[in-house]
């Protein structure tokens, strides 16, 4: 990408914006490249039909994707979908995310997660969000824990990932932990999870963990 009209909101070394069907050969490579630094947490799309059909439940009402893209490049670096979304007295979603092989270890990752929880915080208009990760995911949820979530709970076979019922740890974060002033500065150079938070793709009857 050379323009940066598409972007919602941009931080220091990368900005957010949302998938588009434009992305599916960029995307799809990456994610069959990063398989076995995904696996088993992740499942991301890896071929056309798989993502045309990822793409489509992103764009319903209660759904919101976004692409975290270095500044320097274009290139996409992970991906960050907000999942189950509940307006009203409830305002709160389900977060599920992704980093690809050649972002790895840069803090990219939690760069993109606190800009997409500005905008979450902000323009959506959500009170809450929620991450469950299976508990043996350290980075996952050392993911987490560096943007501020606390964490809140156990929940035994929780989500249907790689051929069974896995455990979770419940995490949250609301609008009032996020500070507005929030500094970047640490994460660049903080170690960034190889593996994000697990579970199924969009449209799952429970969510939040990552895709």
């Amino acid at each position: 990408m050379t323009s940066t009209d598409r972007y919602l909101a941009q931080g220091s070394r990368v900005a957010i914006r949302p998938f588009t069907a434009d992305d599916r050969e960029e995307f799809t490579a990456l994610a069959r490249q990063t398989a076995d630094l995904h696996r088993p947490w992740l499942y991301p799309p890896d071929n056309d039909d798989a993502y045309d059909a990822y793409l489509a439940r992103l764009r319903e009402p209660q759904r919101e994707g976004f692409l975290i893209c270095e500044h320097d490049s274009g290139r996409i670096a992970g991906y960050l979908t907000i999942n189950n979304i509940v307006h009203g007295a409830f305002r709160c979603g389900a977060i599920g995310y992704g980093v690809f092989a050649h972002a790895a270890g840069r803090g990219l990752m939690s760069e993109g997660l606190r800009l997409v929880l500005r905008h979450a915080f902000g323009p959506l208009g959500l009170h809450r969000l929620e991450a469950n990760i299976q508990p043996s995911n350290k980075k996952s949820i050392s993911l987490v824990e560096r943007a501020g979530f606390r964490l809140e709970g156990f929940s035994p076979d929780f989500l249907f990932v790689d051929g069974a019922w896995r455990d979770h740890e419940r995490w949250a974060l609301t609008s009032d932990m996020f500070p507005e002033d929030d500094d970047e500065a640490d994460e660049e150079t903080a170690p960034e999870p190889h593996r994000q938070a697990d579970g199924p793709a969009p449209g799952a009857p429970a969510d939040g963990a990552a895709e």
